[in-house]
């Protein structure tokens, strides 16, 4: 949530930006070869690396595959709203078959070729409008791509649209006052989560094969935990954020994938991440090592289980034992749960990570907040921010810089004794999408737009990976959360490799279907 320094459009986040407005296409007709009436056809039931595989193998072609995902588009979207400024749907078939004749001459463009996918609304992609949920960038039109989405138009993505987000991605529920508010995929009338809200919906329904996100606070953690998929945090630099006008101090933020199965999301993974030379952080390991088998043998393996941070954090009723629950999984495949600590108080953690988010968000957004009229179309959390960051003082900043430290250092020492750190997701099961944000947990009341998802900025201060994997549904309304496995520096692939494990201990995650869906035949 709120990783609205990443992936602008220009590399001036001071810089407003101007463009024509725009008449955003009407929703695109279903052409796909459809199952019965209320059904999804099989080939958007397939995994993302199935389908790949399909398609490399020419058992199925490109048109086929978006096709199908139009269908499902048209199915189930005008009801979740999930996926928003939609490209035509013939200009997308055409693109289907000119990646067909590219296949047929022996020119595969990548794992994601063919693929329709739909963009997170805070990244640029050429031509499309990227407006963040913001009416003040409602006619924005970027002209070129963010590196993220470069890479993954690189790899054979085509791209129908974006997907919904809270307005400046800030809070944890994909509304805004330009696209309205997304559904969760398990409880219609649910939040979402944010800020990937409408990502992992649209990859729940299976209007999509994976999903892309980004993360500040947990957007591609409570999303996922919220809709039983799959969301990565990369460690800091293995996604590198260009364009970006501040390459030393924004590092909060970062891009990432989702994916119905952990092997889906380490596929694109291995687009995503990589070097570049833009990205003085950016990590230069290989990024095909996500490509290939997750397989690995955790016997002897220690979790350590973190839960409410020694009682630190309120609870809504039914996490915790959901959660807990949940970790047997790791048992099951020979791994040790024992209880955990970090050494610094969660108090301290939660003054360092609001003082350097609302100089980070602060500073995003001061050039909108600087303009009345614009200034006029912020919501209150996203002025709360700016005005929050413009009374910091410089030794404010650096007391918070040594406390995101000691943060890291926390990490480090618990990781003397585990090998991965386990927390939920959230700290609430999805809430009703008339509500704002929560305003009180467990009797506790919350003092701002973001303290009930406290329980992710810890591994956010520390820079650390952190998979959410799905939990299981719990509460009286049996709603879905997850846990975030925390791995350590740089530890991506490892973190993959645990969660493949947990998930092949888990098959209720992948029997669990969204209640619209149901599977033909």
């Amino acid at each position: 949530m709120g990783e609205t320094i990443l992936d602008r459009v220009t590399a001036n986040r001071r810089t407003v930006l101007a463009a024509a407005p725009i008449a955003l296409t009407a929703v695109a007709p279903a052409f796909a070869k459809t199952a019965s009436k209320g059904e999804a056809n099989e080939i958007v039931m397939m995994n993302a690396t199935d389908l790949s595989a399909a398609i490399h193998r020419k058992e199925l072609s490109s048109r086929e595959v978006m096709s199908a995902h139009l269908a499902q588009i048209d199915r189930l979207n005008p009801r979740f709203n999930a996926i928003v400024s939609r490209v035509d749907g013939d200009a997308l078939l055409r693109q289907a078959a000119a990646m067909d004749e590219d296949a047929a001459a022996g020119r595969f463009h990548g794992p994601l070729h063919g693929f329709p996918h739909a963009v997170k609304d805070t990244a640029p992609v050429k031509g499309i409008a990227s407006t963040q949920g913001s009416p003040i960038l409602k006619g924005n039109i970027p002209a070129a791509d963010s590196l993220v989405v470069s890479r993954m138009r690189k790899a054979g993505a085509v791209f129908i649209g974006k997907t919904n987000v809270p307005e400046f991605a800030l809070g944890s529920h994909s509304y805004n006052p330009v696209f309205g508010t997304t559904h969760n995929a398990y409880a219609y009338g649910k939040t979402a989560g944010g800020s990937t809200g409408g990502g992992a919906v649209a990859l729940a329904l299976r209007m999509v094969p994976v999903a892309d996100g980004s993360d500040f606070g947990g957007s591609l953690r409570n999303p996922p935990g919220w809709n039983n998929v799959f969301g990565l945090r990369p460690s800091f630099g293995r996604v590198p954020s260009v364009p970006n006008s501040d390459l030393f101090w924004q590092n909060f933020a970062t891009s990432g994938p989702l994916g119905r199965t952990v092997a889906d999301l380490a596929m694109l993974l291995s687009v995503q991440a990589g070097g570049d030379a833009r990205s003085p952080f950016s990590l230069g390991d290989d990024p095909a090592m996500f490509a290939g088998s997750l397989d690995r043998d955790w016997k002897g393996g220690r979790i350590g289980w973190l839960g409410d941070l020694g009682g630190a954090l309120p609870m809504e009723a039914g996490i915790m034992d959901t959660c807990t629950k949940a970790l047997r999984a790791f048992e099951a495949i020979g791994m040790r749960v024992e209880a955990a600590r970090l050494d610094e108080p969660a108090a301290d953690m939660w003054q360092t990570a609001k003082t350097l988010r609302h100089w980070s968000v602060g500073a995003d957004l001061q050039a909108f907040y600087n303009d009345p009229a614009k200034r006029a179309l912020m919501k209150p959390e996203a002025i709360w921010e700016v005005e929050g960051g413009m009374k910091l003082t410089g030794p404010q900043l650096a007391a918070a810089s040594e406390g995101r430290t000691r943060i890291y250092k926390a990490f480090e020492a618990a990781f003397e004794h585990f090998d991965f750190l386990v927390l939920p997701t959230a700290q609430v099961f999805p809430f009703n999408v008339s509500e704002h944000w929560p305003t009180e947990i467990a009797g506790k009341a919350m003092d701002s737009y973001h303290r009930w998802m406290e329980v992710t900025l810890p591994a956010t201060m520390a820079g650390l990976p952190a998979l959410a994997v799905p939990a299981g549904f719990g509460g009286a309304l049996k709603l879905p959360i997850g846990l975030q496995i925390i791995g350590r520096r740089h530890a991506d692939l490892a973190a993959l490799q645990v969660g493949h494990a947990y998930e092949k201990a888990s098959p209720w995650i992948a029997r669990s279907l969204p209640p619209v869906l149901k599977r033909s035949g």
